[in-house]
């Protein structure tokens, strides 16, 4: 019978500890002999997924304050990929990307090209006319690393290409140094949207025979990260889940030499 008169006694203290709880969280302004009770704040247990989160910010003093989270656009693209000889080896493995996710690809190979070639012929305008695209990917740069006062020689071209990309989500691949640069990654990366350049050159790349290109693997290895940052930190994500097969075909290849 004591057991008994036990166990109802501590159902009742529970029951009136559940009232009580219930009967806090009800009002904000509780006061026991005139002193406030303290409410637990569950804000700070509050997560963010900072790798979704990281472009689209403001600042509140030196505190950057998340105002909502980057998410990827899974919409299937027309995607126009432009740039110089390192598509070569890029290219094969983003078509892979885009047949894995539904994706059109377009690339245009322009051997030795550079900022100023693009800029001076208008090319990327009539390819965006020519294919219509929805998402821009450039990677130049490759053919500057050693212009002199590269300033003033190139931040012009620079800001062409962007102009004739206008309002289309775009980013920006920047080369993959074998050797210091006199600032064509400073210059580009100042130039684009903040999250739209994506820095290659500290990647540790095998290369080819040549000593600059990257190695038919190693372009693989690099388009990877690309994927994978586009996807986790560049302001204009878009859907990039990792394909099997190591290599795809674009829906067509535009290849240009250097003395067109």
């Amino acid at each position: 019978m004591r057991m008994k008169h036990s166990w109802l006694k501590l159902w009742l203290l529970l029951l009136l500890a559940l009232v009580f709880f219930v009967f806090v969280a009800a009002f904000d302004d509780i006061r026991i002999f005139g002193r406030p009770l303290a409410k637990l704040d569950l804000s700070a247990f509050e997560t963010v997924d900072t790798e979704k989160t990281e472009q689209i910010v403001q600042k509140e003093g030196n505190v950057p304050v998340v105002t909502k989270p980057v998410e990827a656009d899974t919409l299937p693209k027309v995607i126009l990929f432009i740039g110089d000889s390192m598509l070569e080896g890029l290219s094969p493995r983003f078509a892979a990307y885009a047949e894995k996710n539904g994706h059109t690809l377009y690339s245009v190979i322009w051997y030795g090209s550079t900022t100023e070639k693009w800029a001076k012929s208008h090319r990327l305008s009539d390819y965006i006319a020519k294919c219509k695209p929805d998402y821009v990917v450039v990677c130049l740069g490759g053919n500057e690393l050693f212009i002199r006062d590269i300033e003033r020689q190139r931040a012009p071209y620079v800001e062409t290409i962007l102009k004739e990309i206008g309002g289309l989500p775009y980013v920006w691949i920047g080369p993959p140094n074998w050797k210091p640069d006199t600032g064509i990654n400073r210059l580009i990366e100042s130039k684009v949207k903040d999250g739209c350049f994506f820095e290659s050159q500290h990647l540790t790349l095998d290369r080819a025979s040549d000593g600059a290109h990257p190695t038919r693997e190693a372009a693989a290895q690099w388009m990877d990260s690309v994927a994978n940052w586009i996807v986790k930190r560049s302001a204009v994500p878009v859907r990039l889940d990792k394909p099997a097969k190591m290599s795809g075909k674009a829906k067509r290849v535009f290849v240009h030499t250097p003395e067109e």
